[in-house]
């Protein structure tokens, strides 16, 4: 049974969803939060395939995620989407507050090169 809260974020995710798609030219970058990890994926809704994935477990063995580590997963999705020729994305933050971890993941893939 879901909570409130994330009933709240579901709704929230089906209205940012219903304007923003991610194509070839231009994916979507998709951002997920747990309790002990933040997952981030460059996804071509067209195709409805992920085309690259960066997870906190490549970063780090700390069980909790910190600002840090977030900002680290930024960089490191950066780092793949350009070795695999994306420039710009549609930043979707899934229906979480654009503050905290999710804010230091867009700047850290910000600062890697990823434009949005």
């Amino acid at each position: 049974m879901a909570t409130k809260k994330d009933s709240r974020r579901l709704s929230i995710k089906r209205r940012i969803r219903n304007k923003i798609s991610g194509t070839a030219a231009k994916p979507r970058l998709s951002v997920f939060k747990s309790n002990t990890s933040i997952t981030v994926q460059v996804i071509d809704d067209l195709e409805s395939k992920t085309l690259v994935f960066a997870t906190s477990k490549e970063v780090s063995d700390k069980k909790n995620v910190d600002l840090g580590i977030a900002k680290e997963v930024g960089k490191k999705i950066a780092e793949k989407a350009k070795s695999s020729g994306i420039e710009t994305v549609v930043f979707d933050r899934n229906g979480y507050l654009y503050h905290g971890k999710v804010k230091a993941l867009a700047e850290g893939a910000r600062e890697g090169g990823l434009k949005f």
